[in-house]
């Protein structure tokens, strides 16, 4: 083994400049597992221990992996290429082709995941951080975090092509479960997927939503991340963001093209969908909504940095706040 911690915004990243206060795309150390094929790459997850940097060379990966095993906080666990290193589910209506199950830290960092139904599922799992990849080609949502999955950062990665399958379901970042999904997930309590960070990504042509923030997650960050609505479905999709948690920063993004509104706030469930704050978003809407439309108000806060452009509606359905 070889390799150990480099912490988001040490300053040992290169890949990308930083954002967000500090998170920025870590850099990988030297490897100490090289991979070439799908046989190897499946044994190397199978055989990963803490402090482990497994490369993967370029080329593709021809089937879908599951991580379940663990990295430490010292020493998470590394697994890294190129974007020229694609993992291929082989089919966009069925599967997931990344999937990591009740896992604590590890960093994902460069490489290509695409042609699954699912294209990354984390549950139940801590300190995961998906950074530089490109997810592409996916039949429902590119990257979900549920069951729990707290204190994960996704991270300058580039989402596209999703709900192949169907439209309803292809949102590039799915945070948390529906109610009515918690007795599947989360025993029927809320699916508590906190603090999560959502930095610097760039997300285009999903049917439906960029970043779809579900009820009963709380304390995450939306922060930096640039948006393309021009593939949203009208009918099942109508914003870039959809924010129905507590407490989470919607800070520094900007859209463009949307069927109604830039971003939304919604009541689901009782007590959801408040105390979420909005600043420094540069809505370029060309719709017939608002740049943020926040249904209903509740203790949520529109600064009067948000901006607006092509929104028939203007910048908000409530006063901006300084």
């Amino acid at each position: 083994m070889c390799g150990g911690s480099h912490p988001v915004g040490s300053g040992t990243d290169t890949d990308a400049d930083a954002v967000g206060g500090g998170d920025a795309v870590p850099s990988c150390p030297s490897a100490s597992v090289k991979v070439s094929d799908a046989d190897e790459l499946e044994d190397a997850l199978d055989d990963a221990e803490p402090g482990d940097v497994i490369r993967v060379a370029d080329g593709r990966y021809d089937d879908r992996f599951e991580i379940d095993r663990s990295g430490t906080d010292d020493e998470p666990i590394w697994l890294c290429g190129s974007s020229k290193a694609v993992i291929d589910g082989g089919n966009p209506q069925k599967g997931t082709v990344l999937a990591l199950d009740r896992v604590e830290h590890w960093r994902l960092i460069g490489f290509t995941v695409e042609n699954g139904q699912k294209g990354i599922m984390v549950d139940g799992s801590s300190d995961i951080v998906l950074g530089g990849l490109t997810v592409r080609r996916i039949g429902d949502e590119a990257i979900h975090l549920r069951d729990g999955s707290v204190d994960n950062l996704i991270v300058g990665s580039t989402i596209s092509e999703t709900g192949l399958r169907q439209a309803k379901f292809g949102e590039g970042i799915y945070v948390g479960s529906a109610e009515s999904n918690w007795c599947d997930v989360s025993s029927c309590k809320p699916d508590r997927s906190d603090r999560n960070r959502l930095v610097g990504n760039t997300i285009t042509r999903t049917k439906a939503e960029a970043i779809d923030i579900k009820e009963g997650t709380s304390g995450g960050v939306v922060e930096g991340n640039t948006f393309d609505g021009s593939d949203l479905v009208a009918a099942t999709a109508d914003s870039w963001v959809d924010v129905k948690g507590n407490d989470w920063t919607i800070v520094g993004n900007t859209g463009t093209t949307s069927p109604k509104d830039g971003f939304q706030t919604h009541e689901i469930v009782d007590g959801w969908g408040t105390r979420n704050r909005f600043s420094g978003n540069a809505a370029h809407v060309d719709g017939p909504g608002y740049g943020i439309a926040v249904t209903p108000a509740l203790g949520n806060v529109v600064a009067c940095d948000n901006t607006a452009s092509g929104a028939v509606k203007g910048v908000s359905n409530i006063t901006c706040t300084e």
